[in-house]
């Protein structure tokens, strides 16, 4: 009795066993080593899984490779069947029973790998002291886990809640000498306000509220200086509200190296990034060309069943990059009341070209001002992709809008544009304005709005 009474004294151990499902190790190749001092467990039906997608040419194949080299090198500290160390104190094990399909569902497809997965799940809540928790981007699976009394969690380590997300702006009040000292040589801030590099300030008048400034956080100077005053708006296009105000301020900035623009459709991302990229390439020549790209996101059929050559097959998912250069051409002739050249002869002089991101990954882009449009749809991974292949001297703008997704592996919280705005924002070579008034048409900023 006595020696029953200490084993109960005993606390319960904190350790868990996470079950991975395939997709949470296609979407991060290296979750497995994410889950600190706990124990993860692959069923060695997702090992199939994984297998099935090593040859596709996608970032789902590439990442299916990534897995089964790293498992391949775990193999050398010991039996994956028996479980081998982890760096941060937990273990990983392939568990390769086959569990009796006692999951509580009459009609379950014992064949069904969402189904083999839950059954070694279900077998491990009886065999396990700790606590087991199936990790799964599967909405339908973490439902049917819970039905059967299995705690099942979605892959957060790279997710980014949408409500918290950095907007790269506030505002602040103060009194009105503050206002007059910002335009005379700087302010300082107050440490309260916990500014990050290049955020943007609006400080309004205590005493009257019309009375505002614009202002940045220059990081390396510790002040916040006013918005440059520019005589000539790039290419004619003049921003039309404060946050575009911010947004042009950085992308004319050569020592902002990584711009992100978040908004909604029709708040003007991607032609103000477009007016800045013609500005420094065609006048100013600080860079040697303007790459704008997209990602492929076909809607039906894919690119090979177009016809035409690749420039004809691609035109569709490249046409609003071309509408707003037309725009921006045309609004330049205006503004300068001469004839410029027209999107085409841009592209035949070498200042522009318009492309996929299909074929970025190997290259080297130096001296560019690279636009990625669309940006919601690419993954984390993607994005470090794009941004390791940027050379010496190249400036990279991403632009996007997390609530219009057509990638079925992200969503607004885990997609790359959220995760390397949230991700940047400390460092001085990145700034980020999320924008919030449709610019495009009254009429466009009515259906953003209501429907």
């Amino acid at each position: 009795m006595r020696a029953a009474l200490e084993v109960s004294l005993v606390p319960p151990s904190s350790k868990k066993v996470f079950v991975l499902d395939t997709n949470v190790l296609l979407h991060d190749p290296n979750s497995i080593l994410h889950f600190q001092e706990h124990d993860v467990v692959l069923p060695i039906v997702v090992i199939e899984e994984v297998d099935h997608f090593k040859k596709d040419q996608t970032e789902i194949g590439r990442n299916a490779r990534t897995v089964s080299r790293m498992l391949d090198k775990l193999r050398a500290s010991g039996s994956l069947s028996r479980g081998v160390p982890l760096e941060g104190g937990g273990s990983l094990k392939v568990d390769v029973e086959n569990h009796p399909l006692d999951i509580g569902i009459l009609s379950a497809d014992k064949h069904k790998a969402d189904n083999q997965i839950l059954a070694c799940a279900k077998q491990l809540l009886t065999t396990c002291k700790e606590k087991v928790v199936l990790v799964t981007k599967d909405t339908n699976l973490r439902i049917k886990a819970d039905a059967i009394g299995i705690l099942a969690e979605d892959y957060t380590t790279d997710r980014v809640e949408m409500d918290e997300l950095y907007t790269g702006h506030k505002s602040w009040e103060v009194d009105p000498a503050k206002v007059d000292l910002l335009y005379d040589g700087g302010l300082q801030p107050e440490p309260e306000l916990q500014l990050e590099p290049n955020q943007f300030l609006t400080l309004v008048d205590q005493t009257n509220p019309s009375h505002t400034a614009l202002a940045r956080f220059m990081a390396g100077e510790g002040l916040l200086r006013p918005l440059k005053r520019m005589e000539a708006w790039p290419w004619g296009i003049k921003p039309r509200n404060r946050e575009q105000q911010f947004a042009m301020e950085l992308l004319l900035d050569p020592n902002v190296q990584v711009v992100t623009l978040l908004g909604k459709a029709g708040t003007g991302k991607t032609l103000l990034a477009i007016a800045a990229g013609l500005q420094q390439v065609v006048d100013d020549e600080s860079y040697d060309k303007i790459l704008v790209s997209r990602p492929v996101m076909p809607m039906g059929r894919d690119l090979g069943y177009l016809p035409g050559d690749i420039s004809e097959k691609l035109r569709p998912y490249m046409q609003p990059i071309y509408d707003n250069l037309e725009f921006i051409v045309g609004a330049n002739t205006e503004a300068r009341k001469r004839t410029t050249m027209t999107a085409g002869q841009l592209e035949e002089a070498g200042y522009l070209s318009v492309e996929p991101l299909t074929y970025i990954r190997g290259r080297s882009i130096p001296k560019q001002y690279l636009v990625v449009d669309e940006a919601q749809n690419l993954t984390p991974h993607e994005v470090k992709t794009i941004l390791t292949r940027a050379g010496e001297g190249t400036k990279v703008i991403f632009t996007g809008d997390p609530h219009q997704i057509d990638n079925p592996y992200v969503d607004a919280s885990t997609n790359g544009l959220s995760f390397l705005a949230e991700h940047f924002k400390h460092l001085d070579v990145s700034g980020h304005v999320t924008l919030m008034k449709g610019e495009r048409s009254k009429l466009a900023e009515l259906a953003s709005n209501l429907l």
